[in-house]
């Protein structure tokens, strides 16, 4: 069966599966995991990515991760490209490093967060890498340790994680570490990775009460939520497609908008390209950089060379506050 589009829309909760081709190894030591990780913190400040959950294990990894203003696909070549030319270099070898392209689910925020977090980080567990929450909390490639403050990787949101358990740290941590106790003796595996129409409607018991009473629901196999979110996340996707533009129509649209703006603001293009941060011209490259990117789907390197500044300043621009 042909593999569908992704849905990469900016700002989407994304649990992303990478694997080793031939369930071959990723990593072989702890310079590679070490420099996996600073790779991939690298590219999420650069690109506005938001991490949430991680863990590394040896032929696969899992990320839980909020797309930054150009999506998913650039963050997540950028890691893998730049890491398997890494690996290949110092372990001598040549090909494919990971098996076909990532495996990314877009998830329901508000009913999957907690959980897709507990599933990730006792991945370590679960597969015999730790043997206790104790090795857990000091375990370095893994983002509960980060949780808990053991370990420090500022490219990981982990205050955004533990709003979701508590106000305050200490009882967020406690109700955190409690809730991953109860998960522990669950099996998610086939609901939060799994595939097809069971995942998408949280499970197979919600799928065989909906059989009871006669309903039917939409599922994909790249979303993981109810029948309402399934939906809503195929329309935004249709229409972005639909009202996508060609190429030289955005540039010229972008193009009127900057001339607007900067007669508005009463300053000229050139200005506004110059890298000055005078008066309006913040706000002003914030505002025609949101309409780039997020109205008119405009790629970041695009983006970036109509407004006169780095990728890394068009990805702070838009970083949710």
């Amino acid at each position: 069966m042909p593999r569908g589009p992704r849905l990469d829309a900016p700002g989407t909760l994304h649990h992303v599966i990478i694997r080793g081709i031939e369930r071959g190894s990723i990593v072989r030591d702890d310079t590679d995991r070490k420099t996996f990780l600073d790779r991939m913190g690298l590219q999420a400040r650069g690109s506005g990515t938001s991490i949430y959950a991680f863990a590394l294990m040896t032929n696969h990894a899992h990320i839980l991760l909020k797309s930054g203003p150009a999506g998913i696909s650039t963050f997540m070549r950028r890691l893998l490209t730049g890491y398997a030319q890494y690996f290949n270099r110092r372990h001598t070898r040549v090909g494919h490093l990971f098996q076909n392209r990532y495996k990314s689910i877009i998830c329901e925020e508000e009913a999957y967060f907690d959980k897709l977090v507990a599933y990730i980080h006792l991945n370590p567990l679960r597969a015999g890498l730790v043997e206790s929450f104790e090795e857990l909390a000091r375990y370095p490639w893994c983002g509960h340790a980060v949780l808990l403050n053991r370990v420090r990787y500022d490219w990981m949101d982990r205050d955004y994680v533990l709003l979701f358990f508590g106000q305050k740290e200490g009882p967020a941590r406690k109700a955190y570490l409690q809730f991953l106790e109860e998960e522990l003796g669950v099996d998610r595996e086939k609901e939060l990775s799994g595939g097809g129409f069971v995942r998408s409607q949280g499970g197979w018991s919600k799928v065989q009460s909906m059989r009871r009473r006669g309903e039917k629901a939409l599922g994909d196999e790249r979303i993981l939520g109810g029948d309402e979110f399934v939906k809503e996340v195929l329309k935004e996707a249709e229409e972005r497609r639909d009202v996508l533009l060609p190429e030289h129509e955005r540039l010229h649209l972008l193009d009127d908008d900057i001339e607007r703006a900067c007669r508005d603001a009463g300053v000229t293009p050139v200005f506004l390209r110059s890298g000055s941060k005078a008066g309006k011209l913040p706000s002003l490259r914030k505002e025609l950089a949101r309409k780039a990117l997020l109205e008119y789907g405009m790629s970041l390197a695009e983006t970036v060379r109509q407004l006169g500044v780095t990728a890394n300043a068009v990805s702070y621009m838009l970083k949710p506050q």
